[in-house]
């Protein structure tokens, strides 16, 4: 059993979700359920997969949840676009969290790519 504290993709996630949690607060209201949910969903979503994958016994099961946590972090990208296109997310708030879930999509891939 992997201690999944341990794994900086898992942190950075989690200090990624707590970024975007703070940012949706500011989402209007009637998005409370809309893409807002999705969105707080999706990126708590990345974290969380990585501390159910370190529960499994082989790498391959690991390695899955792995891929579900990328899948989630194109997914997050995606609607950060999309609430920047709607006027929820500034341009430079955009910038910054782009980069930051483009850092964490790449340390999913490299850490999915180093499980056999």
């Amino acid at each position: 059993m992997r201690d999944f504290t341990k794994y900086d993709v898992w942190i950075e996630g989690i200090e990624l979700s707590v970024k975007v949690y703070e940012i949706t607060e500011s989402f209007p209201d009637n998005e409370k359920f809309g893409i807002s949910s999705q969105l707080r969903r999706a990126i708590v979503s990345i974290s969380s997969n990585i501390a159910e994958g370190c529960s499994r016994s082989s790498e391959n099961d690991f390695k899955r949840f792995v891929e579900i946590s990328l899948g989630s972090a194109f997914e997050v990208k995606t609607q950060l676009i999309i609430s920047n296109k709607l006027g929820y997310l500034k341009d430079d708030t955009l910038e910054e969290l782009i980069i930051a879930i483009d850092k964490l999509s790449k340390q999913l891939n490299s850490l999915r790519n180093k499980l056999k």
